[in-house]
């Protein structure tokens, strides 16, 4: 049972957003349901996403930096994987913040891509395999 049980997202367009999250959840194993003006996504064992229509229209899109929203990230099993997700998404309309690569300044082992849409939602796909231990 995942520690976080859902993540609830306010948007501008629940529609276009869910679309837009589709191909990406859809590579990770979350199963879309529509339920009137919101959508959820489920997948076994992990946190539940849930975009709601923004309550104030038009005060959008959020921006990276200020108070709110700063990423979700997903744990991805190879770098391999982090590069074929972020094409995905690319594909999908997500628009590159940072292309795939190491990042040694999280750890030597870090390698991730940034993605954002256009509600100023940021992703990342991350792989940061653990450290060997050695005897």
């Amino acid at each position: 049972m995942p520690l976080v049980d859902h993540l609830g997202i306010s948007v501008a367009d629940v529609a276009a957003t869910a679309d837009r999250f589709e191909p990406v959840l859809t590579e990770l194993g979350y199963v879309r349901t529509d339920a009137g003006a919101t959508v959820f996504w489920t997948r076994p064992g992990e946190t539940e996403l849930i975009f709601y229509p923004a309550r104030d229209v038009g005060s959008g899109p959020h921006e990276h930096g200020r108070i709110g929203w700063q990423h979700l990230a997903f744990a991805i099993d190879s770098r391999a994987e982090v590069d074929r997700l972020h094409g995905v998404a690319v594909a999908a309309g997500w628009v590159a913040v940072r292309d795939p690569k190491p990042y040694p300044r999280f750890t030597p082992r870090y390698y991730a891509s940034f993605l954002e849409d256009e509600n100023g939602i940021r992703i990342e796909f991350m792989h940061n395999p653990p450290r060997e231990v050695k005897d």
